[in-house]
């Protein structure tokens, strides 16, 4: 028996992260109500990040023009790079507004228990940048998760001895946050990261 479109549609859409089959049935309904313009601009959105999306060479970003607008802007520091585990990771980076330095995506993070290691990762590509002595600083962005702690360490012993200041991403705790609910291990890392006031 061939499934009707609406099945097959909310099949489809059940398969994101983070959408079950409520939540597909909801999305399918609501296209099959909008405007058909609207509905042929998203299949035609979908189509083209799969068609025209790529890697970008330098930093291994997702991107439409290689190299990618970051990795060509001349006013970025070239000398120091934000190391991150996924392309969400840069554009929250870039959200904060305060980084002027370039990137480098290595698209996850080690973990040895789901088979993820230095191979399945960008980590080459990194350490072709960094091993001709254009990159001064790679500053690790990974999460303070076991495996970006792990993925921060390793990275960190591949690049010292190339010449590249590594550093860590502050972490601690966050900005409107109580000291009481804050978590042990957040508020030893919190009063180990101190600074000069």
């Amino acid at each position: 028996m061939v499934a009707s479109p609406i099945a097959r549609l909310i099949q489809q859409l059940a398969k994101l992260p983070g959408v079950g089959e409520k939540t597909a049935a909801r999305l399918a309904f609501h296209i099959l109500r909008a405007a058909p313009e609207d509905a042929a601009a998203l299949a035609a959105a979908i189509t083209d990040v799969r068609q025209k999306i790529r890697f970008c060479s330098t930093c291994c970003d997702l991107t439409e023009s290689d190299p990618c607008a970051i990795c060509r802007d001349a006013r970025r520091e070239a000398g120091t790079v934000c190391v991150v585990a996924q392309p969400q990771d840069l554009m929250a980076v870039e959200r904060a507004g305060g980084y002027r330095g370039k990137y480098h995506v290595l698209h996850g993070l080690l973990s040895p228990l789901d088979g993820v290691g230095p191979d399945d990762l960008r980590v080459a590509e990194l350490v072709r940048r960094c091993a001709d002595g254009a990159v001064q600083e790679a500053i690790l962005a990974t999460s303070p998760s076991i495996e970006g702690e792990a993925t921060a360490v390793y990275l960190a012993k591949l690049l010292r001895p190339l010449g590249v200041r590594t550093t860590r991403i502050a972490t601690g705790v966050p900005i409107g946050g109580e000291l009481e609910y804050a978590d042990q291990a957040t508020l030893a890392r919190a009063i180990d990261g101190r600074r000069e006031m």
